[in-house]
C-alpha cells in the first residue's frame, strides 16, 4: 500500500513509473521541459496535450493526484505574477471577463501560468516517484559534476535537519507569547531567520571539518 516514504516528496510505490531508472526519467522530464518551453503562447490546444501526456504518467505511477496538488502550492507566486500581468502590461487592450485588459499581457499570463503548472507538475511526478539518492545517483550516470551531485545530497540530507531547526525557533517565540500577526513583526522573525542562516552555516563548516578529518579529497573515502 502506497504512502509516504523517506522524503516528503517521495510516495513510496512500485508502478512502472516508479521502477523506471532515474537517469532515464531526468532525461524524460528535461525533453518534456524544453518541449515546453518552445511551446508558442497561444498554442493552447498543445497544451492540452502536454497536460494529457503528462496525467497520463501521473495515472501510471499511481500516485494520487490530491498528493501532487497539495504540494502545487510552491507554484502560488507564478500564478499571481501570472494573473498580474494583463493589468500591467502595455499594448492593443481587450475585453476579458467584463475586464479591459492588455490582450498580449492576457497570452502571456495564460502561457507562463500553462508553462509554470505543467514544469511543477512534472518536476513533482519525477520527486513523488523517485528516491532522492536514486535522483543522486541517475545525475551522476548523466556525467554531472561530483562536486554538484554532493553538494545536491548534503542540501537533501540536511534540509529536513533546518527545517526540523526552524520549527523549535517558532516553537520557541510562541512560548514567550509572540505571534507574527503584522509587518510590525517582520524584524523579530528576519532575526530568526539571520540566525538560523549562521547555525546553518556553522553547522556546515564542522561538517566539512569532519570530512576532511576522515580523509576527504574532494570525493567520500570508501
Amino acid at each position: 500500500m502506497g504512502g509516504p516514504h523517506g522524503h516528503q516528496l517521495h510516495f513510496h510505490g512500485h508502478s512502472r513509473v516508479h521502477r523506471a531508472p532515474a537517469h532515464l526519467k531526468i532525461l524524460a522530464l528535461l525533453a518534456f521541459m524544453l518541449v515546453v518551453v518552445a511551446t508558442p503562447r497561444g498554442w493552447y490546444p498543445l497544451y492540452g496535450g502536454h497536460l494529457a501526456a503528462l496525467v497520463t504518467v501521473v495515472l501510471l505511477s499511481r500516485v494520487p493526484p490530491v498528493y501532487l496538488l497539495k504540494r502545487m502550492v510552491v507554484e502560488v507566486p507564478f500564478v499571481f505574477f501570472a494573473i498580474l500581468l494583463p493589468f500591467v502590461a502595455t499594448g492593443p487592450r481587450t475585453e476579458f471577463l467584463g475586464l479591459t485588459v492588455s490582450e498580449s499581457g492576457l497570452h502571456a499570463g495564460a502561457a507562463l501560468l500553462a508553462k509554470a503548472t505543467l514544469g511543477v507538475l512534472a518536476s513533482l511526478t519525477l520527486a513523488a516517484t523517485t528516491e532522492p539518492q536514486d535522483l543522486l545517483a541517475g545525475l551522476a550516470r548523466l556525467r554531472m559534476p561530483v562536486l554538484l551531485v554532493q553538494i545536491m545530497g548534503f542540501m537533501v540530507r540536511y534540509l529536513e535537519v533546518v527545517t526540523d531547526e526552524l520549527r523549535r525557533m517558532r516553537i520557541a517565540r510562541e512560548s514567550r507569547g509572540f505571534t507574527a500577526r503584522n509587518p510590525r513583526h517582520w524584524p523579530v522573525l528576519a532575526r530568526s531567520f539571520g540566525a538560523l542562516f549562521i547555525r546553518s552555516f556553522e553547522r556546515g563548516e564542522r561538517v566539512h571539518l569532519a570530512m576532511l578529518s576522515r580523509g576527504y579529497t574532494g570525493k567520500m573515502p570508501t
